[in-house]
C-alpha cells in the first residue's frame, strides 16, 4: 500500500479533462496505465502524487497531465475543485480537479507510464449495457468486496476514477459547467 512512512493517506492530484466533440457531444480524456506499477492497466485521469515543489494541490493535477499526455496548462481552464477522495487497497487521498480543455492536435503519451489515451463521450458512459459489477479481493481484506463499473470497449472503469466520474455525469450533461 503507498502510504507515507507514518502510515499517512499519499497525497495525489487528478485532472478530469472534459471537451466539446466537434459533433457537440461532451467528452472525457482517460488514460489507461502501463501494465506495471500501483495501478497498472487500470483506467484513470492523467494525474499522480504530489511533489514537493508543486505547491497547490492544482499544480500537481496539471503538472502530471503535461508530464503523462502532453495536455498543456495554457489548453486548460479549471472549472472546480472536488472533494478528495481515498483510494481503496492503494493508499492515496485523490485531489480531483474538474477542467475544460482545448482539445491539443496531438496527445503525446508518456510510454513509461501511459499505454493508451481514450477520449469516451459522457453519454456513452451512462448506458445500461456499460453499466456492471464485479467481486475483487485485494490481500490486505478480510473478504472481498462488490465494485460497480463502466465497460469502455474491452476494458473496465472501475475503483476511484469510477467514484469520481460517475456522480459528475448528470451534472456535466445538464449543463452545471460552461464547456
Amino acid at each position: 500500500m503507498a502510504q507515507d512512512p507514518h502510515g499517512e493517506l499519499i497525497l495525489a492530484a487528478s485532472l478530469i479533462p472534459i471537451f466539446r466533440r466537434e459533433d457537440g457531444e461532451l467528452a472525457v480524456v482517460l488514460v489507461r496505465r502501463t501494465e506495471w506499477g500501483i495501478h497498472g492497466g487500470q483506467l484513470a485521469f492523467p494525474g499522480g502524487k504530489h511533489e514537493p515543489g508543486d505547491g497547490i494541490m492544482l499544480e500537481t493535477a496539471l503538472r502530471e497531465a503535461w508530464e503523462e499526455i502532453g495536455l498543456p496548462r495554457e489548453a486548460v481552464t479549471p472549472l472546480a475543485a472536488l472533494q478528495p477522495l481515498a483510494t481503496v487497497s492503494t493508499g492515496f487521498l485523490i485531489h480531483p480537479f474538474l477542467a475544460r480543455i482545448r482539445h491539443p492536435a496531438q496527445w503525446h503519451p508518456q510510454e513509461r507510464e501511459i499505454a493508451e489515451i481514450l477520449e469516451v463521450g459522457l453519454r456513452d458512459l451512462l448506458v445500461p449495457e456499460a453499466q456492471g459489477e464485479e467481486v475483487l479481493q485485494f490481500p490486505a481484506w478480510p473478504e472481498p468486496r462488490r465494485f460497480p463499473f463502466t465497460r469502455i470497449g474491452p476494458h473496465k472503469l472501475w475503483g476511484a476514477t469510477h467514484r469520481i466520474l460517475t456522480p459528475l455525469l448528470p451534472r456535466l450533461l445538464q449543463g452545471e459547467w460552461e464547456i
